[in-house]
């Protein structure tokens, strides 16, 4: 081998290196344009949250229904320590002793603009009993009772969405409830006067009510029994079931789904009793168990979820493109990795447009057929080879198929995506054997 020959097969080599050096240097300007389409993403789902808000605003958001607890006001003596002064009035809460909740909801589904909003109307009847309260327990004389002033509590989650007025009982006699305003808390509250004469009357409390409400998504019930029963209804057929516990019994199906839930007084972290005057401030809302009303696949959370694949499918397409170009010994342009690079970006974008229009699913296959389709095409007419085209072309289809299925399986995702990526790995070691490097 002369000197000449040398000094080629040198170049030859550096300008290979420098090559890599150049393809490397185009994955990571893809990386830009990748990056703002994981924006562009998280900008439209920003306005579909925007449309949800807007139409519950009109509608009603979430609501959170308490049980109701007697409030029994008392005189707890002196403002400033001195027995000669007005004594203040504190309340004392008492929970009820028993509670069930059987609860209806019929799902409206709302479009504003293209976006789809979840709605629904519920009707709630709500059962409790209340136990004679151990006033002595709570250092209270029952003299400095002023039971005549005695009221039921009742909390919702948005007020807007109460149809109408709650048709309430108390002992079998009709009783009224009227909102009132409570410092330092965003939940709608109700009261109904009882009017009590005294002790007697609470020997058997028992209390009754149907609420027609309005909300969105999230339908909760913080039942607060010593013993407490809750069952949701609805024909919507993709529930979520949320708050501080599963349902002991539930049943979901196309037509719709039935869950049950059922609590103790452990499960509650808040006293059967318990004063307001200098004590703990409990939040009864923590009890909470309900479900979510969602609409079920979310193209957006996908979308991203795809777009982190990116990088991995831009790096995979360029070495299996570059190996097909050194073994088959044709040269092709950086600029025209680029352009392949592009197309590859573009998918994303593809897929974002038509998932908000026909879903994830179908906007992934036009995508993913429209990509390896103009790939193809143009390997096509560079290498003037269908047979070359034709492996690229599969080589797409199998990257793209593994992403769509790493999707779908959440739970497998990493085993595949590892077992996959070693596999490619293998092939890449292969045919690179070939190349003199």
């Amino acid at each position: 081998m002369n000197a000449k020959e040398v000094t080629q097969e040198a170049w030859g080599k550096t300008k290979l290196l420098v090559k890599v050096a150049v393809i490397a240097g185009i994955i990571g300007l893809l990386m830009i344009p990748t990056c703002q389409v994981q924006q562009l993403i998280s900008e439209r789902e920003s306005r579909q949250k925007e449309a949800v808000n807007e139409v519950s605003a009109k509608w009603a958001g979430r609501q959170l229904v308490t049980a109701p607890v007697l409030v029994l006001p008392y005189r707890a003596g002196s403002t400033n320590g001195r027995d000669d002064t007005l004594p203040t009035v504190a309340n004392a809460i008492i929970l009820p002793d028993t509670v069930e909740i059987r609860a209806v909801a019929d799902p409206r589904e709302k479009h504003r603009g293209m976006y789809q909003v979840m709605l629904y109307s519920a009707r709630a009847e709500v059962t409790a009993r209340f136990a004679a309260p151990n006033l002595a327990a709570l250092h209270i004389d029952p003299a400095s009772v002023l039971w005549d002033r005695a009221y039921l509590r009742l909390q919702l989650g948005d007020l807007r969405g109460l149809n109408e007025e709650v048709d309430a009982r108390w002992n079998g006699t009709s009783t009224q409830f009227a909102p009132q305003a409570v410092e330092g808390d965003d939940t709608a509250t109700l009261v109904a006067a009882l009017a009590l004469k005294g002790a007697e009357d609470l020997q058997s409390g028992s209390f009754t009510a149907t609420l027609a409400l309005n909300g969105s998504q999230q339908l909760l019930f913080a039942p607060l029994g010593r013993k407490s029963t809750v069952t949701v209804r609805s024909p919507w057929p993709h529930p979520s079931f949320t708050g501080e516990g599963l349902p002991v019994e539930s049943k979901v199906a196309s037509g719709g789904f039935d869950a049950t839930w059922r609590m103790g007084a452990n499960r509650r972290a808040v006293p059967q009793q318990y004063t307001e005057a200098g004590g703990p401030r409990y939040d009864l809302a923590r009890t909470a168990v309900g479900v979510d009303l969602f609409v079920p696949v979310n193209a957006y959370q996908k979308t991203m979820r795809s777009i982190k694949y990116a990088l991995l499918c831009i790096v995979l397409t360029f070495a299996a493109f570059f190996l097909i170009e050194m073994v088959n010994k044709r040269s092709v342009h950086p600029f025209q990795y680029g352009l392949i690079g592009l197309a590859l970006v573009l998918f994303y974008a593809l897929l974002l447009s038509f998932s908000e229009y026909i879903g994830f699913n179908p906007a992934y296959a036009i995508a993913s057929i429209a990509t390896i389709g103009l790939i193809g095409w143009f390997v096509r007419g560079l290498l003037q080879s269908g047979r070359l085209s034709t492996l690229l072309s599969v080589v797409l289809v199998l990257l793209y198929g593994f992403v769509f299925t790493t999707l779908q399986l959440q739970d497998y995702s990493l085993l595949l995506g590892s077992v996959a990526l070693f596999l490619t790995l293998g092939v890449i070691m292969y045919f690179s054997r070939r190349i003199n490097w």
